[in-house]
């Protein structure tokens, strides 16, 4: 009988060891907040948000993707907490497109987009059939013909807007051959371009320097494209999403984006 007691006694207790156990790990991995980045500038701000959340208890850490379909579709599956890489129009169009519920929590910061030198050194240097490179997905490009017909290269119809696709082009009077590359390529292709215009965080990435424009900081792309921390639906009032958000809204974070980015990145809290 004794020894059936002491049996009975060491698996509660090995029980009960398996239970606290099991709820400190759960209670530790509360305390992690998952976040899905692209290289530069997002993960690059996210690192200097550790320190202001470690003061709140939560560990980030930061999953690196090199492309903008697997963050959503990462957080879209549960895999992630939240994620930093897109502007509105960019989610609004996946969301649409992907059967996706994901909503922004908060914006952060305006990349604008340049035109960068390619074969040709200047726009008043380009000649008829020149080649441009610009986004192909459907948000970008519209950004990157806005800031084409912004410096005299094409015109687009009235009311095209942050929706314009090349269809949309009804002037284009150097006949320029638009080149639709996904935005991770356009960098890559300006050796065999005349000009291409490039996203904030590829331009970067890539070390291009010196662009021949960029969009105005009171255009209507600093209006709609700033970048946001995303979460999916129903998360936005999480203790997590309330630790992050809070973490990256400090003095410290805007003025560690005016230092390291000279302009190349601007924030917009």
């Amino acid at each position: 009988m004794k020894k059936r007691i002491l049996v009975l006694s060491a698996v509660i207790v090995l029980a009960l060891s398996a239970l606290l156990s099991g709820c400190a790990t759960k209670s530790a991995g509360d305390k992690v907040i998952k976040i899905g980045a692209t290289v530069t500038p997002h993960s690059e701000i996210l690192e200097k948000v550790k320190e202001n959340l470690a003061s709140s208890g939560y560990t980030l850490d930061i999953v690196i993707y090199n492309d903008y379909v697997l963050p959503n579709t990462a957080l879209e599956d549960g895999e992630l907490d939240a994620n930093f890489f897109q502007h509105m129009p960019y989610l609004d169009d996946f969301n649409k497109e992907n059967g996706t519920h994901i909503v922004s929590v908060a914006p952060i910061h305006f990349e604008p987009m340049g035109i960068y030198a390619g074969k040709t050194a200047s726009i008043d240097e380009m000649t008829e059939g020149a080649t441009v490179a610009v986004p192909n997905d459907t948000t970008n490009e519209a950004r990157a013909l806005l800031l084409l017909e912004a410096n005299g290269l094409i015109k687009l119809k009235d009311g095209a807007g942050i929706s314009a696709t090349v269809l949309d082009i009804d002037h284009n009077p150097l006949g320029l051959n638009i080149e639709e590359l996904e935005a991770a390529q356009v960098p890559k292709a300006i050796q065999d371009v005349d000009l291409a215009v490039v996203n904030g965080n590829y331009a970067i990435e890539a070390g291009l320097a010196d662009p021949i424009a960029v969009e105005a900081s009171d255009s209507l792309a600093a209006d709609t494209y700033a970048n946001i921390i995303c979460v999916k639906e129903g998360n936005e009032n999480t203790e997590k999403t309330k630790a992050l958000v809070d973490a990256i809204l400090q003095d410290n974070i805007r003025d560690f984006i005016n230092s390291s980015y000279k302009g190349a990145v601007v924030p917009v809290f």
